[in-house]
């Protein structure tokens, strides 16, 4: 049996998928919470400078995840 490789995979998160996107969600989140929280402790404004960056990739790839999740779902279809 010959199988083509080059076939666009389903539109469909698997069990496996759905474990990687929680936990990076939930490790993004994390992080995010945390940096928000010590920035306001931080005087330093370099230091401040780095952790506003850090709170923006943060928040970027939690905005990723929840795009990926809300292409395949069911309100896509």
């Amino acid at each position: 049996m010959k199988l083509n490789y080059e076939e666009v995979p389903s539109n469909v998160i698997t069990g496996k998928d759905l474990d990687y996107l929680s936990d990076s969600f939930e490790w993004n989140y994390g992080a995010l919470k945390k940096i928000n929280n010590d920035k306001n402790l931080v005087n330093d404004q370099e230091i401040k400078d780095v952790f506003e960056k850090a709170s923006n990739l943060f928040d970027d790839n939690l905005n990723s995840i929840l795009k990926i999740l809300e292409s395949r779902g069911p309100a896509s279809e």
